[in-house]
């Protein structure tokens, strides 16, 4: 598992469909783990900002992502492709 967008590049260009899956699904969960972790510093008090949108848009996109990251694990399975 990838750490940062940048060490996901290589796949993202990869004429291997299946490389650009691992890298598509790297890049949501680290987008995701990003966005997480922000909600649990709110929920904690712990923000050093003030964020623009409400909770409840933040909400709905972390359960867009969760959703996507399940779907891209059940096609995962199906085509064989090792995350």
């Amino acid at each position: 598992m990838y750490k940062t967008l940048n060490e996901t590049v290589y796949g993202m260009c990869s004429t291997d469909y299946k490389e650009r899956f691992v890298a598509e699904y790297n890049q949501l969960v680290i987008r995701y783990r990003g966005l997480k972790n922000m909600l649990d510093k709110w929920d904690r008090n712990e923000l050093d900002f003030k964020p623009t949108c409400p909770r409840s848009t933040y909400n709905l996109q972390i359960k867009a992502m969760t959703d996507y990251i399940d779907v891209l694990e059940a096609r995962a399975a199906m085509e064989n492709i090792y995350l």
